[in-house]
């Protein structure tokens, strides 16, 4: 295994970190600086998988740095943004109706009607007035123990 310049090990260490893969690791190490490493090697710089365990503590800290504010700024990431999601759907949209491919047009128009309904997101919407905004109706009802069992039992079929 040969040996890394410090800048290249902490860029595979923010890349472990952002949780990209060892593979993915070695592709960008090829691309961005010319060097040729192994998956093993790139893994080597992960201090969460046994082959990290003997990582030097300045390249633990950083990775742990790395990873806390990458799982807490998605802000940085374009794609975590609604808007950004929205364009993009709307560019995809417009090429393949240009292309006659309207199935996929189709999917993506209603992939896009589900980003605006936040059906990818996990609020969950509580309608607290009836019909019309009336109030929601209520009734009080009492039971013998044996009716309410009964009815639970209806109730769970």
């Amino acid at each position: 295994m040969a040996s890394l310049k410090p800048e290249v090990k902490a860029f595979i260490v923010q890349s472990l970190a952002c949780f990209d893969s060892p593979s993915t690791v070695v592709e960008a190490v090829l691309k961005e600086f010319g060097i040729k490493i192994s998956r093993q090697q790139a893994e080597s710089h992960n201090p969460t998988k046994a082959s990290g365990k003997t990582l030097a503590p300045k390249w633990v800290e950083m990775f742990n740095a790395t990873r806390e504010r990458f799982q807490n700024e998605t802000a940085d990431i374009p794609i975590a943004n609604k808007a950004y999601r929205l364009r993009a759907l709307d560019r995809m949209a417009s090429k393949t109706e240009g292309m006659k491919n309207f199935a996929l047009t189709a999917q993506l128009i209603e992939q896009a009607a589900k980003e605006c309904g936040d059906a990818y997101t996990n609020k969950l919407k509580v309608e607290s007035t009836g019909k019309d905004g009336a109030p929601i109706k209520t009734e009080n009802v009492t039971m013998t123990p044996q009716e309410a069992a009964e009815h639970y039992k209806k109730m769970m079929g």
